[in-house]
């Protein structure tokens, strides 16, 4: 069953930051809403992580070489920039000014340290941390993917326990127990927040 927790409180907002353990299925449930939601666009972040089969350049993420990601960082060119399981991450200020600027409200899917860094540059987003159901379903569905090597997975989790104890610095809880409901309740909250 899915918890939204704080989603009682009303707050108007046009930058949601989506966080949770790498599996907990934030990006499914984005675009699930994104369906019901088309004023709802996503930030594609930037990363030096190897892009993967099926992936394209911009759809999925912005694929920077460390050189280019670096300049772009000296530049002051990132509202948020981490480094997570051994390559970096971060939301370009540019990608946001682009979605704002055209009247449309934006997600970010982002991860515990670049949430951290969005609310203290942006007080006004809403922030919503999507909880998997158990730490060994997480580990199953992290295995399920086989994308990463054992040692990355094992690296991932324990991010995730971290990740799990800050829990109670978000605005809102989704419980991804299930699919359908947690999506409900994702999307009773960003409607909320964006309705105005």
């Amino acid at each position: 069953m899915a918890v939204a927790s704080g989603s009682g409180v009303r707050r108007v907002a046009r930058v949601i930051v989506v966080s949770g353990p790498s599996g907990a299925g934030k990006g499914t449930l984005i675009a699930n809403v994104r369906r019901r939601m088309p004023h709802l666009a996503v930030a594609v972040s930037a990363t030096t992580r190897a892009i993967r089969d099926g992936e394209v350049d911009g759809r999925e993420y912005h694929f920077l070489t460390p050189d280019e990601f670096a300049r772009r960082v000296e530049a002051g060119e990132f509202v948020e920039h981490v480094e997570y399981a051994g390559n970096r991450y971060g939301t370009l200020r540019s990608e946001l000014e682009r979605i704002l600027g055209g009247g449309d409200s934006v997600v970010l899917e982002i991860e515990l340290r670049g949430a951290r860094e969005v609310r203290s540059a942006m007080p006004g987003c809403l922030t919503v941390f999507v909880k998997p159901p158990s730490l060994d379903e997480l580990e199953r569905r992290l295995r399920a993917r086989a994308t990463e090597s054992d040692a990355a997975i094992s690296a991932r989790l324990e991010t995730s326990r971290i990740e799990m104890a800050a829990i109670d610095e978000f605005d809102a809880v989704v419980n991804n127990a299930d699919v359908d409901v947690a999506t409900d309740a994702l999307y009773r909250i960003i409607d909320d927040a964006t309705r105005g």
